[in-house]
C-alpha cells in the first residue's frame, strides 16, 4: 500500500499504465474512486455518499458486521481445503439444502464468485460472449429469449409460455434430424444481461419436458437472482410454480456477500453419474472453512433481518413508483420485475419499441451526478437495471424515482 492515499487521477493513471485495457470501468469518461461502503451506500475519496442500485453481490449490504465477524473468527482458527473433515462444509450444505426441493441434495463448492465467462467451454454457449468472438459453434443451439415485451411472442399471446417452449422443441427436432444429441439446457432463472427479463410462468416446465425427452438436463442459473432477491420465493426458479424443479442449479456472487464463493446443487443421480466417470472433483479453495462460515453468516442475516420479505415489500413499492413514471414519461416503454430485480425498458417509440440507447446512457450518467449508481443492460443497452443490496429501503426507492422523474423531464424538454 502507498504511504498516503492517491488522488483519483493518480489512481486512474496507474490503472491505465498497469492494468489490462480489457478490464473496463463503470463511467469510463469520469470514473468514481470508491474507498468504503456500508449497507446500500458507497463512499468516494471526498466523502460523497452514493446509493448503490447495481450491486447484487453485496446481498445483505456492503461490509455487513455479521459477515465480517464470521470471516474473521474462522480465519483465526483454520482455513484449509475440503480434503480434511470440517463442520462448516457440511453445515453450510445442510443449510442450503433446507432452502431447496429435496431432490436437489448434493452440492459442489467452487472458489470463485462464479463469473464463468472466462472459460472457453462456457464462452461457447453464451451468446452474450461468443457473438463478439468466433461466433456460434455447430453444437450450440440458442433458444429465443422468453421476452413478452419485445420478443417473438408478446403480451397479446394467449399462451407465451407454451409458444416459447415450442421454439425449444423445434430446435431439438431440427438437431435430432441431423443426428445430434442434447446434453443440457442452460437458462438464467431471470435473464439479467438480456434486459431484466421475467419468463412467463410455465415456460420452464414445458422447456424441461422437451429437453428431458431429448436426454438432456435442465440447468437453472441463479447467480444473479437467488437468495431471496425475488421476494416471493428464496429462489427465482420457484416463480415458475411448485411443480418445477431444475436438475442443476448454479449459484454464486451474492452467496458470499462479496467473498468469492460459488456452488452447484444437483440430484444424487447426476452426482453419481459424474462420480462414475472416475474423474475426481477437487478445488483447492472450494468449500474451505472461511468461505463456508461466510456463506452461513449470509443465510443467517437474510433470515434474521427478514430480507426476503423486505425485498418483496420494497420491490413492490419501487415498481409502483416506476409505473407512475411510466404513465408520465413516454420514454419508459415497460417496467418489469419482481422483488428487488427490476428493469425499466426505455424506448424512442412506444409502438415500435425502438431501444432508447443514447437516452439510457444519459440517464445513468445524470443519476451518477445525483449520487445514484445505476447501470444499463439488454441487447440495446436501453434497460435500466435495478439489483441493489437487499437492505435497500423505501426511502431509497422514493429518492431514485424522484431523481429519475427529474432527469426524464429534463430530457423531454430538451427533445421538445
Amino acid at each position: 500500500m502507498s504511504a498516503e492515499p492517491r488522488s483519483r487521477q493518480e489512481t486512474l493513471a496507474l490503472r491505465k499504465q498497469l492494468i489490462g485495457s480489457s478490464c473496463k470501468l463503470f463511467f469510463p469518461e469520469d470514473p468514481v474512486k470508491i474507498i468504503s461502503a456500508k449497507g446500500q451506500y458507497m463512499y468516494d475519496e471526498n466523502g460523497n455518499k452514493y446509493l448503490d442500485c447495481i450491486n447484487n453481490v453485496a446481498q445483505v449490504g456492503h461490509c455487513h458486521s455479521e459477515v465480517i465477524k464470521a470471516a474473521h473468527q474462522q480465519n483465526l482458527a483454520l482455513n484449509t481445503n475440503s480434503r480434511y473433515l470440517h463442520d462448516n462444509l457440511v453445515d453450510y450444505a445442510q443449510r442450503l439444502s433446507n432452502t431447496l426441493p429435496k431432490k436437489l441434495c448434493t452440492f459442489y463448492f467452487l472458489n470463485s464468485g462464479a463469473y464463468h465467462g472466462h472459460l472457453t467451454s462456457l464462452i461457447d454457449i453464451s451468446p452474450y460472449k461468443f457473438r463478439n468472438l468466433e461466433g456460434q459453434k455447430e453444437w450450440v443451439h440458442v433458444a429465443p429469449l422468453p421476452d413478452t415485451y419485445r420478443g417473438l411472442y408478446r403480451e397479446d399471446n394467449k399462451n407465451p409460455a407454451t409458444a416459447y417452449a415450442n421454439e425449444v422443441k423445434k430446435i431439438i427436432d431440427q438437431a435430432q434430424q441431423k443426428g445430434r444429441k442434447f446434453a443440457a439446457f442452460f437458462v438464467e432463472s431471470l435473464p439479467s444481461v438480456a434486459g431484466q427479463i421475467i419468463p412467463p410462468p410455465g415456460y420452464f416446465q414445458n422447456a424441461a419436458a422437451h429437453i428431458h425427452s431429448a436426454g438432456g438436463v435442465f440447468i437453472a442459473d441463479e447467480i444473479q437472482v437467488g437468495f431471496g432477491r425475488v421476494g416471493k420465493h428464496f429462489w427465482a426458479f420457484q416463480l415458475q410454480g411448485e411443480d418445477f424443479i431444475p436438475d442443476i442449479i448454479t449459484m454464486g456472487k451474492p452467496i458470499g456477500n462479496g467473498h468469492p464463493v460459488s456452488c452447484v446443487a444437483t440430484t444424487k443421480e447426476i452426482a453419481e453419474a459424474f462420480s462414475a466417470t472416475g474423474v475426481e472433483y477437487f478445488n483447492t479453495f472450494g468449500g474451505n472453512p472461511v468461505s463456508c462460515a461466510i456463506g452461513i453468516a449470509v443465510l443467517d442475516v437474510i433470515e434474521k433481518e427478514q430480507l426476503q420479505l423486505h425485498a418483496l415489500q420494497v420491490g413492490s413499492f419501487l415498481m409502483e413508483l416506476l409505473n407512475q413514471q411510466k404513465a408520465k414519461h413516454p420514454l419508459i416503454g415497460d417496467v418489469r420485475g419482481v422483488g428487488l430485480f427490476i428493469g425499466v425498458d426505455l424506448v424512442q417509440d412506444q409502438k415500435k419499441r425502438t431501444p432508447a440507447t443514447e437516452e439510457a446512457a444519459i440517464i445513468v450518467t445524470r443519476l451518477k451526478e445525483e449520487f445514484i449508481m445505476l447501470a444499463t443492460d439488454g441487447p440495446g443497452r436501453n434497460v435500466l437495471k435495478f439489483k441493489p443490496p437487499l437492505c435497500f429501503n423505501a426511502e431509497d426507492a422514493k429518492l431514485v424515482a424522484d431523481k429519475l422523474d427529474k432527469i426524464l423531464t429534463e430530457l423531454e424538454k430538451r427533445e421538445a
